[in-house]
């Protein structure tokens, strides 16, 4: 069953490299980055073995969130072997990460 993947500073790279991955920036005091997160679920479960999908605690990862510009959350960045390709910023409808991920699998 696909489940969403805590990335640190020091596994990003590793868990990014590969193919298209899905990364959302948070932190647990942020309410629209809560109710996002059922969205992020159910995207790790519908995509299982096609694509990475993992969360940043920015919290935690404070160099990550500045690496990557991120100044409110919730951020969905995506990548594609390795390189940030496009974002999501705040609470969005499933289907448009959708179909950012399946222009980003077809490409």
């Amino acid at each position: 069953m696909g489940q969403t993947l805590d990335i640190t500073a020091e596994s990003f790279d590793v868990k990014t490299k590969d193919g298209v991955s899905v990364v959302d920036f948070w932190a647990p005091w942020c309410g629209p980055c809560r109710m996002v997160a059922p969205t992020i679920e159910e995207l790790a479960k519908t995509y299982e073995g096609k694509v990475t999908i993992g969360k940043v605690n920015v919290d935690e990862n404070q160099e990550l969130a500045t690496r990557f510009s991120v100044r409110s959350i919730p951020t969905i960045l995506f990548f594609k072997e390795g390189v940030q390709v496009d974002s999501i910023l705040g609470l969005q409808p499933k289907q448009k990460f959708e179909e950012k991920i399946n222009a980003l699998l077809d490409a």
